[in-house]
């Protein structure tokens, strides 16, 4: 299966979509609702309550009886409503991560309350069309204190439709930031699989949109996500393991007992690491025990985790190279973790 291809389909009766990439799997969207009670992605007013004294934030009660951790809470009282967006998932009898930073998302724009300008994306380079798009969006968004960032999906789409969606997502922002009143509510919830895909992986379009995980392969790659071990170029292999504190992986030569051996396991694993915690759901303090090679070999393994990290949605920190020997990245965590998802579906 060549090219860029959108498949919609279920799992283990979850809604899903996978995006695959020359037969290979890129990207994975399901259901998160089963395990969640607040999906990654869903706008609610909340209440703040109390003050967590040396963690940096407070809890804040949400719809259904939820709670939230705030950081960056400076200034707000307990009592007080909030309107805030959950960020990612968590584990079980956890706080859900939360944010004052909303994001009203859709296929060509994204309004951003309380962060004012205007941004068009650096994939589009013609000068003609940036200063077009930027024209289009001056005139919805006048009389608006709020922000506005033009996506990719513009190239190639109509007028009509990205002011369209730009006026929707301008509405519903303005909607949704004055319900202030009340109690704990879910206003918008994050989209179901089959749309966030629509909204998320327009840009390349896709060279096909098809239904059927069976019929595609797609099961067969996500039984390979679903094991801990992960075969790599050149016959080397990196376990991937998840704890409770952190997201340990351990990357092996295998048989090549060649002189760079070791240096080109560590890069294949770098190559692929961001695609696999991608598919897994996996976010937080991640530990690489890479293969052993000299010192003199880590800043060209460094370039090749900042190039593989660099087009990542998910915000990541390459922290660097511990005492031991360890190389430590911290992944915002934006995902419900897939083994999480398919536990809750049984």
């Amino acid at each position: 299966m060549k090219g860029r291809v959108v498949v919609l389909g279920q799992l283990r009766g979850l809604e899903a979509a996978a995006l695959m990439v020359d037969g290979q799997l890129e990207d994975l969207l399901v259901d998160s609702s089963d395990a969640v009670a607040l999906v990654p992605g869903a706008i609610c007013r909340g209440l703040i309550e109390r003050q967590m004294k040396g963690q940096g934030g407070v809890f804040v009660r949400l719809p259904g009886g939820e709670k939230g951790f705030l950081r960056d809470a400076k200034g707000l009282a307990p009592g007080q409503t909030v309107i805030c967006q959950v960020t990612g998932g968590t584990e079980a009898g956890k706080a859900l991560p939360v944010s004052l930073r909303l994001l009203f998302k859709s296929r060509y724009a994204i309004v951003t309350p309380g962060a004012p300008g205007l941004n068009i994306s650096r994939r589009i380079r013609d000068e003609d069309l940036r200063e077009d798009l930027g024209a289009l969006a001056k005139v919805v968004m006048e009389g608006s204190e709020m922000g506005l960032i033009l996506r990719s999906a513009c190239e190639g789409a109509e007028d009509g439709e990205i002011v369209e969606d730009i006026a929707a997502m301008r509405d519903l922002a303005e909607a949704v930031t004055t319900d202030t009143e009340g109690e704990p509510e879910l206003l918008v919830d994050a989209p179901a699989p089959h749309e966030e895909a629509w909204r998320e992986w327009a840009e390349p379009a896709p060279d096909e949109i098809v239904e059927g995980f069976e019929e595609h392969g797609v099961l067969e790659a996500i039984d390979t996500v679903l094991s801990p071990r992960v075969a790599l170029t050149g016959g080397g292999h990196m376990m991937i393991e998840p704890t409770r504190a952190l997201i340990a992986v351990d990357v092996n030569t295998g048989a090549d007992t060649s002189p760079a051996a070791s240096l080109k396991a560590n890069i294949a694993a770098a190559r692929d690491l961001p695609r696999q915690l991608r598919l897994r759901g996996l976010g937080g303090q991640v530990t690489v025990d890479f293969a052993p090679m000299p010192k003199k070999d880590r800043a060209t393994l460094e370039q090749q985790l900042r190039v593989a990290f660099k087009g990542e949605a998910a915000e990541t920190s390459l922290a660097g190279w511990t005492p031991l020997g360890n190389y430590e990245l911290q992944r915002k965590r934006d995902r419900v973790a897939l083994t999480q998802l398919l536990e809750a579906a049984k």
